[in-house]
């Protein structure tokens, strides 16, 4: 154990790190920890989600160049390096029944063989603390819960010289604990909700909490809840960076951010792995850690 906190944040795609756990990372930044992001795909087939883009062929024809742009600009915002593990965006099948995935894409490969690619990263930054998804990938796009499952993976497979081996892997290393991300949680969404309402406001929560709980049926264990209110501002601002995938006049910008410091300070997380002794719930993902470091 070396004196530097670091932490990993594995997602999908671009965008992915700005929507989830944004602000807890521009935090520990602030702190001193060293913090990386993982994105396992480049977003190649995502839509351009935002009005006042849709149409521009230049973005249409580079959506790949475009993003990875965006990534650079939101990573410079949350202060934090960025590594990509280069599997192509599986996209999100519609339909009834839905289509078959594409040939060559990151919810097809083989999970221990992309989870290797994970492995190096985590070997190379050792991580303490390592973020994804659940199981049900947040919700279901398939890179998510692709991202899911190599995580799961890698998070043992770094420490295993059988299954990963040295010479081609790199140096063994275990980190400490695995997150879950769960910023979209019910009572987060139903606080806010209520909120707005309450001081004569519009919601535009009430058709996500219906959704929400249609999807949830068993809620989610939130087990550490980190103080971040602070950088709101900056995770937004990070969020607008991803200007294809993101509408500054949308729902996501809609309640005010004073009533969201107010009213939910926090960014939520479960723990799913944890090989130091915990007390939960929690305030930091560094806890039990940071005394041993």
């Amino acid at each position: 154990m070396t004196d530097q906190l670091r932490l990993m944040a594995v997602h999908a795609h671009p965008d992915d790190e700005s929507s989830k756990g944004a602000a807890t990372m521009a935090k520990y930044v602030s702190e001193g920890v060293d913090v990386i992001v993982v994105t396992c795909t480049g977003g190649e087939r995502g839509s351009v989600l935002n009005p006042q883009l849709q149409g521009d062929p230049y973005i249409e024809e580079n959506i790949h160049e475009v993003r990875r742009k965006e990534m650079d600009e939101a990573r410079a915002i949350l202060g934090v390096s960025q590594e990509w593990l280069g599997f192509v965006d599986s996209g999100l099948p519609e339909g009834d029944p839905l289509p078959p995935l594409p040939e060559g894409c990151f919810a097809l490969e083989d999970v221990d063989t992309a989870a290797g690619e994970l492995v190096r990263k985590i070997r190379s930054f050792r991580p303490q603390v390592v973020t994804t998804y659940d199981e049900n990938g947040g919700y279901p796009h398939p890179d998510h819960i692709m991202t899911h499952k190599i995580t799961m993976v890698a998070f043992d497979g770094a420490a295993d010289a059988d299954k990963y081996p040295e010479d081609e892997f790199g140096p063994l290393w275990q980190p400490l604990k695995l997150y879950y991300n769960q910023g979209f949680n019910l009572p987060r969404t139903t606080a806010l909700h209520e909120a707005l309402i309450g001081r004569g406001l519009e919601s535009p929560y009430a058709e996500w909490i219906d959704r929400m709980k249609e999807f949830e049926r068993k809620p989610r264990t939130l087990t550490t809840f980190v103080p971040c209110a602070d950088f709101f501002e900056t995770r937004d601002k990070a969020l607008i960076a991803h200007r294809t995938q993101i509408d500054p006049d949308g729902g996501w910008f809609r309640v005010p951010l004073e009533i969201q410091k107010e009213v939910w300070p926090t960014e939520e997380y479960e723990l799913s792995k944890a090989l130091v002794p915990t007390s939960l719930p929690e305030e930091d993902l560094f806890a039990g850690i940071r005394d041993n470091a």
